[in-house]
């Protein structure tokens, strides 16, 4: 209770969900930095929370606001889209971004800080469930920029004792993902269209599947990642370990929201283009006790009543 955190990308899809919920359920002091790149003031609508519009490449910015902060959330990234079409932007914003927050966490003596990774440094893993110690496949400059972070996170951690935790998410999805970002998950693109009876495209025969994760699921994780020793110097998968077909994702929303659209198959993606992906969550349940509470049921109507209440 009463932390005073730092969310780096908490005017993002995720980082604003956890910015809610830490001031909600722990009463935290919340500051976020974020050049809302991709993230929205409006995310950060009604909570209580000191906004710096900034970068995470700005260290003399970041040297202010880390100073008398408890926790970091390091959550502000390239994305996945934005990596491919400008891979320097991925390196700096990625990775010389994520150094300057953990040099600066340092400096600093924070008490903790969590580096939030991806399940996509995977690629195409050797065997279901994915475990964390599966060798990274680095399939586009999103997942070398995301393993990167984690590989420094790892090295401060081992070289100067900087308490850092990673978590990799799988395919968050929920709240704030709105379809008005350009670079919106699928699961929002295709309640979008589902709303508006369009036709949801499905990239190749939609048999690809995905370990998809709500968000609050992801936050609550993430949390437990942050507030637990036992989280200290570790890595932890982010999902429910259930895997889902894109086409079974589809008709689910379609039922749910009772809409006239089509599925239509279209070109493979050409980022991403991985068959099969669904995580070993064991680790995080032993050593956090974490156990997802949303199944995708339940998740995507939570969703879809945000959705037709924006």
């Amino acid at each position: 209770m009463n932390k005073r955190v730092l969310i780096t990308g908490g005017a993002g899809f995720i980082g604003s969900n956890l910015a809610k919920l830490l001031i909600e359920d722990f009463e935290s002091k919340v500051t976020v930095i974020d050049d809302l790149f991709t993230g929205t003031l409006e995310n950060l609508k009604g909570l209580d929370v000191e906004f710096v519009k900034g970068s995470v490449l700005d260290r003399e910015l970041l040297s202010k606001h880390v100073r008398n902060k408890d926790i970091i959330l390091h959550l502000a990234a390239r994305n996945i889209i934005v990596s491919n079409s400008n891979p320097r932007e991925d390196l700096e914003v990625n990775i010389i971004g994520t150094f300057n927050v953990l040099e600066t966490a340092l400096k600093n003596s924070i008490e903790k800080v969590v580096y939030t990774s991806t399940s996509s440094i995977y690629g195409n893993p050797r065997y279901l469930p994915i475990n964390e110690d599966e060798p990274p496949k680095f399939l586009n400059f999103y997942s070398v920029s995301k393993s990167s972070g984690e590989s420094y996170s790892k090295t401060f951690f081992e070289v100067h004792d900087l308490p850092v935790s990673i978590v990799r998410y799988s395919n968050v999805y929920g709240y704030n993902q709105s379809p008005s970002n350009p670079y919106c998950g699928v699961i929002g693109k295709f309640i979008n269209n589902a709303l508006k009876d369009e036709p949801i495209k499905i990239h190749g025969d939609g048999e690809q599947t995905r370990d998809f994760t709500f968000v609050i699921d992801a936050c609550n994780a993430t949390i437990k990642a942050a507030l637990n020793p036992k989280a200290v110097g570790e890595v932890y998968n982010i999902g429910t370990g259930i895997e889902v077909s894109v086409n079974i994702l589809a008709e689910q929303i379609i039922k749910i929201t009772n809409s006239k659209s089509t599925i239509e198959h279209i070109d493979k993606r050409d980022i991403d283009n991985i068959r099969r992906r669904v995580l070993n969550i064991e680790k995080i349940r032993h050593d956090l006790k974490f156990f997802p509470l949303f199944t995708l049921k339940d998740g995507l109507k939570r969703t879809i009543d945000w959705f037709n209440n924006i």
